[in-house]
């Protein structure tokens, strides 16, 4: 019912800037990503997420029960489970030992020949790490043979060469990845994983490594996913698996000549998209996240536009909005998204596409014909991503420009700012020991660090828009992401729901 998201307005909001360190999780330890990060902001809540109940249906033994595995486990018998995802302990977007314990599980209850289709990583986990990670998989699927499983690694990739796109920013990754993994068909062959991940890094990092397949001794490759067949992606994070599960899912289906689509029973190990019910199947269900901030603001009037490039559009949009498609309201919203580059890495254009977010979000403010203009500048984190300090540095330079852009056009207007970010990345870009000192390489090099960091997020607060006398809560000293929602709902003059994390700013008395 519509009163059911009814906001109750609040009287204030003139000029101050205050300024504040808030943090995206749980715990010190818990690196942030971008998915659990902009639900936390546009959720005003922090929800289990992804890893969280994936571990927790594994320990109690639900992902075996639900329909999800029912469905796939009827090939177990006389056909092959393949396993698709990303090798790494990261803990981003998936955990090895998950999938080692998935593995266990799946090999208890009946499965009797298991391909794994592994991602090399090098992103969320150094690089390099993907030869450990593989002589650990090795290791624990030589076991599995040992007690009559035929369980092999098929073939590989880099992630970000493979498979691993999102937003439908580049098809032709995850083509590559459908070749090897669907076709058996790729540029390099190799009789094992380890060799191969050894080979093709002496000409790319863990994340760039061209696709391969393992073959057997005619030359033939050890695991094509076939009619009758069982697939499972193993990833828990949404972003980077929507595009293989349209392509595996999707009889209709034209962004890539596919060659051949195989009868096969395929699962996530959530659900990806929930507007979308894709995939169909899952083997546990993914958080069920409501009443978020963008449909109480827009059922509340608020008109609403929000824009980013491909590669962050999803999180301005279906992650701040509780993973959900679509509007709430397309009278009320407007979505913009801004073509990413494709083909390149992003140092190689680390300006990336910030002016023209920065033009978008200013026509949009001083258009006067928004409430709230919600844009995600992803300079920063995505050339972070390459480990290349120098196309970082032009990279934040870029993103510092789009936002004087924006900031002075809501001084034109009178509004008020909130800046954020959903997580750390290029403030630090380098590895350090436990004390804090830089960790350098035998020849004397800094080791890049390319992952996310688990530092604190700055937040600034201002505008002419705003009152005298709005100040950061006091009792609030450890503030994080969720609470943002609660104090975006006050800027614009609501009350926030009562189960939201609270607001981080009050009014003085004087």
């Amino acid at each position: 019912m519509f009163g059911d998201v009814m906001l109750i307005r609040v009287p204030f909001l003139g000029p101050l800037t205050f300024f504040w360190f808030i943090k995206g999780l749980p715990t010190e330890d818990d690196m942030g990503n971008s998915e659990v990060g902009h639900n936390a902001l546009g959720a005003g809540r922090i929800f289990a997420q992804g890893a969280k109940l994936v571990d927790q249906a594994l320990a109690s033994g639900k992902i075996y029960e639900g329909e999800g595995f029912k469905y796939i486990s009827e090939c177990f018998q006389n056909a092959t489970l393949h396993l698709i995802g990303l090798l790494s302990d990261g803990g981003v977007h998936s955990r090895l030992d998950q999938l080692q314990l998935l593995l266990k599980g799946v090999s208890e209850r009946g499965a009797k020949r298991i391909r794994v289709h592994v991602l090399t990583d090098g992103r969320d986990v150094l690089d390099g790490s993907s030869v450990g990670f593989v002589e650990t998989l090795e290791n624990d699927l030589a076991k599995l043979r040992e007690k009559g499983v035929d369980a092999k690694i098929a073939s590989g990739g880099g992630r970000m060469y493979v498979t691993m796109d999102r937003y439908e920013n580049d098809w032709d990754v995850v083509k590559r990845g459908w070749d090897a993994q669907v076709l058996g068909e790729a540029p390099y062959k190799f009789t094992n994983a380890l060799e191969a991940v050894k080979k093709l890094r002496e000409n790319a990092n863990d994340q760039y490594l061209p696709p391969f397949v393992i073959v057997d001794e005619n030359d033939k490759a050890v695991g094509p996913i076939v009619d009758g067949d069982a697939v499972v992606t193993f990833n828990f994070r949404a972003d980077r698996m929507v595009m293989l599960a349209k392509a595996l899912e999707y009889p209709d289906f034209d962004k890539f000549d596919r060659v051949r689509f195989p009868k096969i029973r395929y699962a996530g190990m959530l659900q990806y998209d929930g507007e979308l019910k894709l995939p169909s199947k899952y083997l546990v269900s993914p958080p069920e996240i409501d009443r978020t901030s963008g449909e109480y603001l827009v059922k509340n009037g608020i008109r609403t536009f929000a824009c980013s490039e491909t590669v962050k559009f999803g999180h301005v949009t279906f992650f701040w909005n509780g993973n959900r498609s679509g509007y709430f309201n397309s009278e009320l919203e407007e979505y913009v998204e801004i073509p990413s580059d494709v083909g390149i890495t992003f140092n190689v254009k680390p300006n990336m596409k910030a002016l023209e977010i920065g033009e978008k979000a200013r026509d949009a403010i001083l258009s006067r014909k928004f409430d709230q203009v919600r844009v995600n500048i992803p300079n920063g984190d995505m050339v972070g991503h390459t480990g290349d300090i120098q196309a970082t540095v032009v990279a934040c330079k870029a993103a510092d420009e789009a936002v004087k852009m924006i900031l002075d056009a809501i001084e034109q207007v009178g509004g008020i700012y909130v800046v954020t970010a959903d997580h750390g990345n290029a403030e630090d870009m380098v590895k350090r020991n436990k004390s804090g000192q830089p960790l350098k390489h035998k020849n004397g090099e800094l080791q890049i660090l390319t992952s996310h960091t688990c530092l604190p997020v700055p937040i600034a607060i201002g505008g002419p828009g705003l009152a005298p006398g709005v100040r950061f809560r006091k009792d609030v000293p450890t503030g994080g992401l969720a609470n943002v929602a609660a104090t975006v709902m006050n800027l614009h003059g609501f009350v926030a729901p009562s189960d939201y994390e609270t607001t981080l700013i009050e009014v003085a008395d004087n």
